[in-house]
């Protein structure tokens, strides 16, 4: 089995060889390499030592930031390729890094100590495949194994679940069923995790392939960092526009949009104030008036406590605050949506609207897709005719007013507001005489 390994990498292992060591690729770039995918990095594994490796590339850029760990970074064209010592980790006392590393010149008992078999795999053009847990096997059952134990696996490191789980969703991979049990019995240690590193991996997950056979099917797992996503589970919405539960609503929403972080998450967090907001008729149907609000307000809450940044808990949160909008396709009305989200959110907030009614029941669906198709057709000709829908594009300013004898800094924005107001509504032409004339008339000048 050969693998066709990138210049510079052949070079690094081939220098380490010429100095008296073994060295091997290692790790992810083998698993994609079998899987006919282009790996993000080459990692290096060697019974080199890293003084070693700092001697046998002295003549390189290095830096050295990992070395407590074994690992040295080694720079070749513009190009980063982290080297790590063979090495036995210590013991685990924060489910997550070993308290300390003991080095070892024997290949198999450090490709022992890593995660799933797909990456305890090692490669080099001299020894070929080096695979003592079958990690080739599992990638042809398309299947995530824990290497030994998986109980120990992550309990050595928690972050392990979520990669497991990213791995099954962007992979499209099953996971095995005592790596599955083991995530189950283990789950609440993803509580000793840092948010960013959930974060991290939850990004990736949720963007896979099998994002939403995942959530249901691991749902429990998640709910120990988004807890707030249990009252979804099972809920019925009683409500002839839905034929599922909230929780099968919102992950087939998740996968009729397109698999960018803040898009899944949006459509993830969108419809979780529907119970606060239930009201039922006499007959049990159920209505969700304000929802969007509840769910906004929960989901600046989650992300707040996840430590998204700032950027995309806004947008979020706008994206889920505007979701359930009726657009009719009248211009007036998408400028004026326009005018509070603005034009890169706006055309976001049309994505999110097909994937909620691509989740929806078939109940009056040709109807709603009528009406949302004419607000796509009248939101692409307001921004190709550049339609006015911000101050910035009103052909009139506040040293216009000024002029005309207005200083008051209120009455100037009240006015400017007026004007575009009926600019957008298109009963007023975005002209400066116009809006100039119109002022006067505002200000009974």
């Amino acid at each position: 089995m050969k693998i066709k390994m990138p210049v510079d990498v052949r070079m690094i292992i081939d220098r380490i060889e010429k100095n008296g060591f073994s060295a091997y690729a290692v790790g992810g770039c083998v698993r994609d390499s079998l899987l006919q995918k282009e790996p993000n990095d080459w990692d290096i594994c060697t019974n080199a030592l890293p003084t070693d490796i700092l001697r046998i590339f002295q003549d390189f850029h290095t830096f050295d930031a990992g070395i407590k760990h074994g690992t040295v970074s080694v720079v070749v064209n513009s190009v980063v390729y982290e080297i790590t010592t063979f090495r036995i980790d210590g013991e685990y006392f924060d489910n997550r890094h070993p308290e300390n590393v003991e080095f070892t010149d024997d290949l198999i008992t450090d490709l022992s100590r890593r995660d799933f078999t797909v990456n305890a795999m090692a490669y080099s053009e001299r020894t070929g495949l080096v695979d003592p847990f079958y990690g080739a096997y599992d990638l042809e059952l398309m299947a995530v194994r824990c290497v030994g134990n998986p109980v120990l696996r992550f309990n050595e490191d928690a972050l392990r679940i979520m990669r497991a789980l990213r791995f099954a969703s962007c992979y499209n991979m099953a996971i095995e069923k005592h790596t599955a049990q083991a995530i189950f019995e283990c789950k609440n240690l993803l509580k000793n995790i840092a948010a960013e590193r959930i974060v991290s991996e939850f990004n990736k997950l949720v963007c896979g392939e099998s994002c939403e056979y995942i959530l249901r099917r691991f749902k429990t797992v998640f709910a120990e960092f988004l807890p707030e996503i249990t009252i979804m589970f099972g809920y019925e919405q009683h409500t002839p526009h839905h034929n599922k539960t909230l929780w099968r609503h919102t992950t087939c929403a998740m996968t009729n949009i397109e698999p960018e972080p803040l898009l899944r998450i949006t459509m993830l967090l969108h419809d979780l104030g529907k119970p606060m907001a239930c009201k039922k008729d006499p007959d049990g149907t159920a209505h969700f008036k304000g929802h969007p609000k509840f769910s906004a307000v929960m989901a600046r809450q989650i992300l707040e406590r996840l430590k998204y940044s700032r950027e995309f808990i806004d947008d979020c949160v706008t994206l889920i605050a505007y979701h359930d909008v009726r657009l009719t396709g009248s211009k007036p009305q998408i400028r004026r949506v326009m005018n509070k989200i603005g034009e890169t959110n706006m055309r976001r907030l049309l994505k999110v609207q097909y994937a909620d009614l691509m989740a929806q029941s078939m109940y009056k669906r040709d109807e709603k897709f009528e009406k949302f198709n004419l607000a796509c057709k009248s939101f692409d000709e307001i921004v190709k005719e550049k339609d006015c829908f911000t101050l910035k594009q009103l052909d009139i300013n506040g040293h216009d007013l000024i002029k005309m004898g207005i200083t008051d800094g209120k009455q100037i924005g009240e006015t400017l507001n007026k004007l575009l107001g009926m600019v957008m509504d298109e009963t007023l032409e975005n002209k400066n005489s116009i809006l100039i004339q119109k002022a006067k008339e505002i200000n009974s000048l």
